[in-house]
């Protein structure tokens, strides 16, 4: 208990309430429309599939290119769900707990014979099964085939905001932990984890599978709060518009990853007044963070309040 009540927790809880209260306040002054709240709740959902896929690809090494397959089986567990059972918030969260069973388990029949692969054999292959899961969905009769579902505004940023910080603790709680520790070793050399008694592809298998049922929540938190979801939407394209998040964040930081999902959210956004040269706009910003950044906006560097701490430490001792 003693651990949970740190002067580091107390600093991220009062950041996390600070947060939501500036959003609350914005928002019931005006100075947030619902176009600037829409925007808003894309990069929380962002958020989730940008640090979703960089616990696979940033700490674990392994370049996965379907994750938008497991978004997708977010979605449409969570619209079923809606249009079945109960049209309401708690129709969404029991389609979003049934997404988080199938994903986990889709990724784990997924995981077992192409997590044996590496490089750009394995993204091949988790391309391949990505859209092996859309076209499933697009020839299911309760899906509604290519027409997809229009569903009623369930969701609101509260929810999203919610889902942001709890996959985000989770995540990192797991980095954290001794499965996580495993997954770095095996990013950073995998002949020297087995070595050592490692085994690397339960742990590849871990991350992939943890990595897919925060996807789904993604995929339904989507679903909830943007009214149609379609087959259409959850292709290839997807899955690079969310390795563009990580990459553009930096592979391993998911400080970046947030940084990356709100950078981009409001390019878009400001961009949408250029809709002629919005898109080469758009890749020369892209091509531009590559080239004189390589490693992307932060590296695998994250913001803590223990390196914080330390500075203003460290400043303190050089004026006494």
């Amino acid at each position: 208990m003693k651990n949970l009540l740190n002067k580091k927790n107390a600093c991220w809880l009062v950041l996390i309430a600070g947060s939501y209260g500036l959003i609350s306040l914005l928002i019931s002054a005006g100075v947030i429309n619902n176009v600037y709240l829409t925007v808003l709740m894309t990069i929380g959902i962002n958020i989730i599939l940008a640090i979703s896929l960089n616990l696979i690809i940033g700490v674990t090494g392994q370049f996965s290119l379907g994750h938008a397959g497991f978004m997708i089986i977010g979605a449409y567990c969570a619209g079923v769900a809606v249009k079945q059972f109960s049209a309401s918030l708690g129709g969404i969260l029991l389609g979003m707990l049934i997404g988080i069973v199938i994903s986990g388990a889709v990724a784990l029949i997924v995981a077992i014979p192409t997590l044996r692969l590496r490089g750009d054999y394995l993204a091949i292959a988790t391309l391949g099964f990505g859209e092996i899961i859309r076209i499933i969905i697009l020839n299911m009769k309760i899906t509604n085939g290519a027409a997809g579902l229009i569903l009623p505004k369930l969701i609101g940023w509260q929810v999203i905001f919610a889902a942001v910080v709890i996959c985000t603790i989770i995540i990192l709680n797991f980095c954290r932990s001794a499965q996580g520790r495993a997954c770095i070793s095996v990013r950073e050399d995998e002949i020297a984890a087995e070595a050592m008694g490692i085994n690397t592809t339960k742990y590849k298998i871990m991350a992939f599978v943890l990595g897919a049922m925060i996807a789904s929540v993604a995929g339904a938190l989507y679903a909830g709060a943007f009214y149609v979801i379609k087959p259409e939407m959850f292709t290839f394209n997807k899955s690079i518009d969310i390795l563009v998040l990580v990459v553009f964040g930096g592979m391993g930081s998911f400080t970046g990853s947030f940084i990356a999902a709100g950078v981009i959210g409001v390019l878009n956004t400001v961009l949408q007044q250029f809709s002629d040269i919005r898109m080469i706009l758009y890749g020369l910003m892209l091509v531009g963070i590559m080239i004189f950044r390589p490693s992307g906006l932060l590296g695998t560097k994250e913001f803590t309040f223990s390196s914080l701490f330390e500075r203003f430490g460290k400043r303190k001792e050089a004026r006494g």
